[in-house]
């Protein structure tokens, strides 16, 4: 990663890994939609104090350093800018999902159901699991895709998903721990909650 000059417009656009591997798969990226995000603001920086006057409110912000595009999809984008009615009285956030997630081995799992708040009927998630071998993540017959580095798992654009422990029991210092990180695909709100893989019995009931 690196920085561009900010003193000069420049667009800087680059493939993800599954923009290359969409891309190598079928010669073609049939790009629909795109989006805008703010990834490397800080907002606390905007100075409502500074001595020069409104102007300058925003002045760091203003000469803050611009970041390289980078290919890790799971890393950028994460803050997407959006168009909203000036009324709007709070952003969206996702409820109805609490941590720790405690997998045991050999049942049926937990289903994750993500809400929406403000309430969203029409709402669908992206789910990011980072380290399938703690859990396995369907949602119905859906398996998504997996991430080159042969570990991440995404499944997008689904109501819920179904978490599974997988069996590390008999290993010598397993990986029992992971993060699911959910997106709302209309509001752009994120959250994230650990899942812990009980087949070692580590975790208590």
């Amino acid at each position: 990663m690196g920085f561009l000059d900010n003193t000069s417009i420049t667009v800087d656009a680059i493939l993800t890994k599954k923009g290359r591997e969409k891309l190598a798969q079928n010669g073609d990226l049939n790009i629909t939609h795109y989006a805008f995000a703010d990834d490397e603001i800080d907002y606390g920086l905007y100075d409502v104090s500074h001595p020069n006057g409104s102007s300058y409110y925003g002045a760091v912000l203003e000469n803050m350093p611009v970041l390289e595009a980078f290919t890790d999809e799971t890393q950028v984008m994460r803050y997407k800018l959006f168009t909203a009615s000036k009324d709007l009285p709070r952003l969206s956030t996702i409820t109805n999902v609490r941590g720790p997630i405690v997998l045991e081995l050999n049942t049926t799992g937990e289903v994750v159901i993500p809400n929406t708040d403000p309430s969203d009927a029409d709402d669908s998630y992206d789910f990011l699991l980072l380290n399938k071998d703690v859990a396995t993540m369907v949602s119905g017959t859906n398996v998504g895709s997996f991430r080159r580095d042969g570990r991440s798992q995404v499944i997008r654009g689904v109501k819920e998903v179904s978490l599974t422990a997988v069996d590390r029991s008999g290993e010598t210092n397993p990986i029992i721990k992971t993060v699911l990180f959910i997106t709302s695909r209309n509001s752009g709100a994120t959250t994230s909650v650990v899942i812990q893989n009980n087949s070692t019995g580590q975790f208590p009931a």
